[in-house]
């Protein structure tokens, strides 16, 4: 254990090796049941180094030397995403899990062994195989619940085979038959089920849910993008029209005042034209009947 950071923050890989000191201590009957449980709670709930290292101060140095976590200072190259890189061989980093009227967790980065072993009674666990790197081409995980129930998930492209047996419990098989892709391995899902049940899905990876997730986001602005951009394209053909018809308005009431005002004029002229008519005729009288 790391005494000089306790404030780091521990990962699902130094829980797990923890837990697998806590089991071996148990199966030494260094440990009882109730506080292999209650150890096993602590352990899968600590955030930090500080909250761990509390947790096996009283087992053997040697197992905690082997199997205590320490800080890697040095960020691990990310899995390049191929099948064929993330079958490693080996040894797996956990290979089983218990939860006695609690729950367990085998998530994140780890590697599964060829043969898993989980057991639960009367509590849950979980073993997600999204991120996770396989020992083998094949593995098998094996699951025991009695009056509990138990998740196995796995990502795209794995090919699932189940052959648990269920008593007034059940296996899901509705993964089973999907073909897997070239070189992916092939999980093998076995065990019992006693008045509870196993249930298998397949889900993305969180990454790609991520990346979906940000393209489904991408496309929504877009799609807002394009939607006021072509609201705002209807808004200035409406308003270009709108104008034409305001000035073609506007034009023929300039060409009706100004034949009104010609016709006003004319009519000014005509009046003028027949009043210098009137005075001329008079004129003419008027000199026509002094000359008589």
């Amino acid at each position: 254990m790391t005494e000089d950071a306790p404030e780091l923050r521990a990962s699902d890989a130094d829980r797990e090796r923890v837990a697998e000191v806590l089991r071996e201590a148990v199966a030494e009957g260094r440990l009882d049941m109730e506080e292999f449980g209650e150890r096993l709670d602590a352990t899968y709930q600590a955030r930090t180094y500080g909250e761990l290292a509390p947790i096996t101060r009283d087992l053997p140095a040697a197992a905690r030397t082997d199997s205590a976590p320490r800080v890697s200072m040095a960020k691990e190259p990310a899995p390049n995403g191929s099948w064929a890189g993330r079958i490693t061989g080996g040894e797996g980093s956990s290979t089983w899990a218990v939860a006695v009227m609690s729950g367990f967790q085998r998530k994140g980065r780890w590697t599964v062994p060829r043969r898993f072993t989980s057991f639960a009674f009367w509590g849950g666990g979980e073993i997600d195989l999204r991120e996770a790197n396989f020992a083998a081409g094949e593995v098998e995980i094996n699951c025991i619940a009695i009056m509990g129930g138990m998740q196995v998930i796995v990502p795209p492209g794995v090919e699932v085979v189940v052959r648990g047996i269920g008593v007034m419990g059940g296996f899901d098989h509705r993964e089973e038959g999907v073909p897997g892709d070239p070189g992916a391995p092939r999980v093998i899902v076995t065990g019992f089920a006693f008045w509870g049940g196993v249930g298998v899905e397949r889900k993305l990876p969180r990454a790609e849910r991520q990346r979906l997730k940000e393209e489904r986001r991408q496309e929504k602005l877009e799609r807002k993008q394009s939607t006021r951009q072509l609201g705002e394209s209807v808004r200035d053909e409406v308003y270009g029209a709108h104008r034409e018809m305001l000035d073609g308005h506007h034009d023929l009431m300039r060409e009706r005042r100004q034949e009104r005002r010609e016709d006003r004029e004319e009519r000014r002229d005509g009046r003028e034209r027949r009043r210098e008519g009137r005075g001329e005729r008079e004129g003419r009288d008027g000199r026509r009947n002094r000359e008589y």
